[in-house]
């Protein structure tokens, strides 16, 4: 896949729009009543990274990072500053976090995922792009050592512990982590609204399938 291993600036990001977005399809009976079905089984996030009147150098920087990544053509990291990490944003992980699995006594590899509570609803997103160093791992509440009892794919977001998690032993994890996305344009339209200063109104980014 084509896809770079680096973020998007985030002290532009920070400024972008942005959100998951799914795919419903909804069918009205003749009584009234719907019948509806998820297309997707996990949303897709869109972004706009345009800037505003911002410093050439902020304006300079998103075009070469457009440039380098061939528009379109590579995918790279993006922070979401309203969901990127495992706890909310104002909070730090814990190793309890989120739940991977459950030990079998012999699987060793766990997917990374985020989990969103309401209510009796429950959603587990898997998560591919960590932020290396993040990643803390806990069995049934013990914190493990990353680099001694586990590793992890910050590429892949797979965990792999030395040894095998004993039976029914909950594997959990709290992290940072990035977005996989690509440019949705193969063209940016530069603004130079004033001296030192310019504007892209608009650089949307959609998420990948990683």
């Amino acid at each position: 896949m084509n896809f770079h291993e680096v973020r998007f600036p985030a002290a532009i990001s920070l400024g972008a729009t942005g959100g998951p977005e799914r795919r419903t399809e909804i069918v009205t009976l003749a009584s009234g009543h719907e019948e509806r079905n998820a297309t997707w089984a996990h949303a897709r996030r869109r972004y706009d990274a345009g800037l505003g009147l911002r410093r050439l150098d902020d304006v300079h920087a998103v075009l070469a990072f457009f440039e380098a990544r061939r528009g379109r053509l590579y995918g790279f990291r993006w922070k979401d500053w309203a969901d990127h990490k495992s706890c909310p944003p104002s909070q730090t992980p814990t190793p309890v976090d989120c739940a991977l699995g459950v030990g079998d006594g012999v699987l060793t590899a766990f997917q990374l995922v985020k989990s969103y509570v309401s209510g009796p609803a429950l959603y587990a997103r898997p998560i591919a792009k960590p932020v290396a160093g993040s990643v803390r791992l806990a069995v049934d509440g013990t914190e493990l050592a990353e680099g001694v009892d586990f590793t992890v794919d910050a590429t892949t977001g797979i965990v792999a512990l030395a040894a095998a998690p004993a039976p029914g032993a909950a594997v959990t994890a709290g992290f940072a982590f990035d977005v996989p996305v690509r440019f949705e344009t193969d063209r940016l339209e530069v603004n130079l609204a004033a001296f030192e200063a310019g504007a892209i109104p608009s650089a949307p980014v959609v998420e990948v399938r990683v």
